[in-house]
Formats: structure tokens, C-alpha cells, sequence
């Protein structure tokens, strides 16, 4: 009888309240995981709070880290936080969804709005489908980019190692995470173009989203001008942003000794790119952030803050938002009646949802940001850098992660879990969802 009440429970639970379950029931698996003696190398312990800031990273793909991982953990500690950055890019639901299929469960309908909620799709049709195209994709990717880094590390250390190293690092990039088995990162490796840029691509691939790149694996058989609105609209805006990104490090950098300064003119732009893709969603920096200039701090937010295409395995509040609003911006000033992107209008409930998740984001970081400088004693701009850096899952940080007290760990944990499952699917996880039934009467206000 309890086990059928608690069934009935979870089935009149709305899906973002699933989901939600769903990542904190892996999160509570991983922090006990990452406290048993096989996941910590000889002398070394960590606090409850210390593991659930690791876990809750590795699955929110973060990046960000209160503890080294290469020395605080075992090889088997490191693939279990490789599993959870797993789990974190593809989606629990996702995930949970392939095991039922595996064992011939059949995906009921409220399976597939489950799926469709994580993966911030607007269909629940040909679900079976799209998760074999996700596995093919996303296990070609990160094999080959686990191949070509083992190449790159081979120089560096013994073969073994370099595979490892490869597989690890190819998958923390593809699902944007930014952890590194080097303590510094990728700094030693700022001059190693086959690891710089391959890191890149498979970053911008994990960043672009799922549909977006079998969209790109079919464009031989079908034209451009075939693909989704979705996909030409994440393209058009990731290759803006990245080039802007790579423009304006370049020169706000090119005389800073901390980061540009002594390198030449095609190693500055290799590393002003690399930065460029990092900054907005993977975490993994081949330069030290703690002394960028101001210039490229306050550029930093409003990337970070962008972050990722929708579907994809990245945080912010996605690039397909940022350019509607772009373009709805554009069209008051011309005024147009209706919002128009590549001969598309945009309906105005899409309108309405991408201004509601930047009002929720802005609002929520400026609370957490707030009470953390009541509490810290950090300078405003690293606070700001590591809120934005946790709600976009971005994992940067100018150097105060591990300096932070109990609460604001607390506050940057519960940051990455809302960055990863998007503003708008916890406000509706804890908000009456029926529409009002009563209609009042229009009233202007003055504005502006």
C-alpha cells in the first residue's frame, strides 16, 4: 500500500518537479559515491559539503572546484565525477529513459514530456529516435576527441596516461563542464595547438545543442536553407559571439603581461579564441584570469551570462534567447508589428518567455551576488564573476572557489543546480501553472 501511494505521488508530480527529483536523487548517489575510501587517494579527506559541491558541478557541467581533483582523487574518484559530468551532459531523464529502453520498458507519455522538458525541446514526437541519433552523435564526438587529445597529451606524458587524459578531457568539454585533471587547467598547454583547438570545437559542438548538430551531420543530403529556424538561429548567434569574443579579448589583453603580452600575434589569437569559446559555457582557461583587465572581467558576465544554444549541454540563458530579444529590440525601432527572423515571425508567447527568463536570472543572481558580498569579504567584481560564472555553468573563476565560507557554498550549489536546469523550469516547478480565467481591462502606462 505505501509503495502504491508513493507511486501515485510521483505520478501526479508535474514534470519539472520530476526532473528536479530526478537530478537530486543523482546527486545524492554521487556525494556518497565521491566519500568512499576508493574515490580518495592515501591521507585524504573531504567534507559532506566539499563532495556535494564536486557532484553537484560535475552533473550541473560546471567546472567549478573547491578541491583539486588531480591530487585530492583517485583514478576511480576522477571517472566517478567523469560519470556524473556524463549524466549532467546527456540529462538524469535522458539517461533513465535509455535504461528502460535497454530493458524493453516502453516510454509512456508522460516519459516523453519528461525528456522533453530536460532537453528544452518544443516536441515530444519521435523521442525513440532522437535519443539513438543523441548516443550515435554524442559517443562519436567524444571518441574522436578523446583519440586526437591522447595524440596531443602522448607528447607530454607516458601513453597510458595520455589516453585517460584524452578520454577525460574530450568529454569534460563536450559537455561544456570544465573540469581538468591539470591544476591549472590547460595553462601549460597555451602554445599546443592540436589540444587548444580541439578543446574548441568539441566545446562549441556540446555548446551548439544536439539537434543543431545532426542538422549540420545531414546539410550534404538537404540545403541550408532546410534547417530548423531553431539551428540557423544558434548558429547565427554562436558565430557572432564567438568572433565579438575573440575581437575584443584579443584587445583588451594584447598588452597585459598576466595573460597576452609575451606571446606573438598568432598565439594571442589562438588563446584570445580559446577564451573566447570557454567563456561562454566549458570552464577551461589556458591563460590566468585572476589579473584580466576590467574590459575583459565586465565582457566576461555578458558572455558567461549568454551562455549556450538551447538543447545543448550548456547553461546561461541560451543564445537563441539573447537573439530574439536582439531582434525584438530591433523591430520597436523600426516599428514593426511583429517580430521577424530569416522571413520567420516569431510568436509573441516565445516573446514573452525569453523576457520572463532574463527578468528571473537577473533577479535571482542579483540576490545571490548581494548576499554573498554581505558575507565575504571578496572584491564586488570576483563576486559578480563567480555568481554568473555558477548560474550559467560556465566554471571559470577568478581564483576565490576554494576561499569560499559554508554559505556561500551553499549559494553557488544551489546556483550551478538552477543554471543547469534553467530559471524557468524550477519557478514553474514551484508555481501554480492554471491559466487565469478572468480578463481585466487594458490600461496604458508610461514607460521609458
Amino acid at each position: 500500500m505505501r509503495k502504491l501511494s508513493l507511486l501515485k505521488k510521483w505520478d501526479s508530480l508535474s514534470p519539472y518537479r520530476k526532473l528536479i527529483f530526478g537530478f537530486l536523487i543523482a546527486i545524492f548517489i554521487g556525494v556518497i559515491l565521491l566519500k568512499m575510501p576508493f574515490s580518495l587517494r592515501e591521507n585524504q579527506n573531504i567534507s559532506v559539503l566539499d563532495s556535494l559541491f564536486t557532484i553537484v558541478s560535475a552533473i550541473c557541467v560546471t567546472g567549478l572546484s573547491v578541491l583539486d581533483i588531480s591530487q585530492v582523487f583517485t583514478p576511480i574518484g576522477q571517472l566517478v565525477i567523469l560519470f556524473f559530468i556524463q549524466l549532467g551532459g546527456l540529462g538524469v531523464m535522458t539517461v533513465s529513459i535509455i535504461v528502460f529502453l535497454l530493458i524493453g520498458k516502453k516510454m509512456t507519455f508522460e516519459t516523453r514530456e519528461l525528456l522533453k522538458e530536460e532537453r528544452n525541446s518544443n516536441s515530444n514526437g519521435g523521442i525513440t529516435n532522437f535519443i539513438k541519433y543523441l548516443l550515435l552523435t554524442v559517443f562519436f564526438i567524444e571518441i574522436l576527441g578523446a583519440l586526437i587529445l591522447a595524440y596531443g597529451f602522448s607528447k607530454y606524458l607516458p601513453l597510458e596516461k595520455s589516453f585517460f587524459y584524452g578520454l577525460f578531457h574530450s568529454i569534460s568539454a563536450f559537455c561544456n563542464a570544465g573540469f581538468s585533471l591539470f591544476t591549472d587547467s590547460l595553462e601549460f598547454f597555451k602554445y599546443d595547438k592540436i589540444i587548444s583547438l580541439t578543446i574548441s570545437f568539441l566545446i562549441v559542438l556540446g555548446g551548439i545543442g544536439f539537434v543543431t548538430i545532426n542538422s549540420l551531420f545531414i546539410i550534404k543530403k538537404k540545403k541550408l536553407k532546410n534547417l530548423s529556424l531553431t539551428s540557423k538561429f544558434a548558429l547565427l548567434i554562436t558565430f557572432f559571439l564567438l568572433t565579438l569574443g575573440t575581437v575584443l579579448f584579443l584587445i583588451f589583453e594584447y598588452n597585459n603581461p598576466s595573460t597576452l603580452k609575451n606571446m606573438n600575434f598568432l598565439d594571442k589569437l589562438l588563446n584570445s579564441f580559446f577564451q573566447s569559446v570557454t567563456l561562454r559555457t566549458a570552464g577551461f582557461n589556458t591563460v590566468p584570469l585572476e589579473n584580466i583587465r576590467s574590459a575583459t572581467v565586465f565582457i566576461s558576465y555578458i558572455f558567461m551570462f549568454i551562455g549556450a544554444s538551447p538543447g545543448s549541454t550548456g547553461g546561461g540563458i541560451k543564445t537563441t534567447t539573447f537573439g530574439i530579444l536582439i531582434f525584438y529590440a530591433l523591430g520597436v525601432l523600426k516599428r514593426k508589428e511583429y517580430v521577424e527572423v530569416f522571413k520567420r515571425r516569431i510568436d509573441w508567447e516565445l516573446i514573452n518567455k525569453a523576457l520572463a527568463i532574463v527578468v528571473i536570472s537577473v533577479f535571482y543572481i542579483i540576490t545571490i551576488i548581494t548576499i554573498i558580498l554581505s558575507i565575504e569579504s571578496f572584491s564586488i567584481d570576483k563576486v559578480i564573476y563567480e555568481v554568473i560564472s555558477a548560474f550559467s555553468t560556465t566554471g571559470l573563476s577568478m581564483g576565490i572557489t576554494s576561499s569560499l565560507g559554508a554559505i556561500s557554498k551553499v549559494l553557488i550549489i544551489v546556483t550551478m543546480f538552477i543554471g543547469r536546469l534553467g530559471p524557468m523550469t524550477v519557478a514553474l516547478a514551484f508555481t501554480n501553472n492554471k491559466k487565469s480565467l478572468v480578463k481585466y481591462p487594458k490600461e496604458d502606462i508610461l514607460i521609458g
